[in-house]
């Protein structure tokens, strides 16, 4: 591992982020980045956040992006928060919004 970048408390279901994170995770760096710019989904803005902080990370020890690989990117389930809405018959339902930590690391290309 040459980077490493966490995000955390990210206000978005680990679900929605895993379908985005399926699509790069063993990709080099720059078809990583080319995958992300031409995604539509909302969800996307968070994780080339964490991805490009963990690309910061890699080049201010020197590496370039082109020797680069994901080599290890997951979202992990965050704490839950609660909240309750009004419902029929004086009932009140529980809505759960829920949180992701995204790790990124990021390691040199085997040749």
């Amino acid at each position: 591992m040459i980077a490493k970048a966490k995000g955390r408390y990210l206000r978005v279901s680990p679900t929605k982020v895993r379908l985005i994170l399926d699509l790069i995770r063993g990709k080099s760096v720059p078809v990583a980045q080319t995958i992300l710019a031409h995604l539509n989904k909302p969800t996307k803005e968070k994780i080339v956040k964490v991805f490009d902080s963990a690309v910061a990370n890699a080049k201010s020890k020197g590496v370039s992006e082109d020797q680069l690989v994901v080599s290890r990117i997951i979202a992990d389930q965050g704490p839950v928060w609660k909240r309750h809405r009004a419902a029929t018959f004086g009932r009140a339902t529980e809505i759960l919004k829920k949180t992701t930590h995204i790790t990124v690391e990021l390691d040199l290309k085997v040749k």
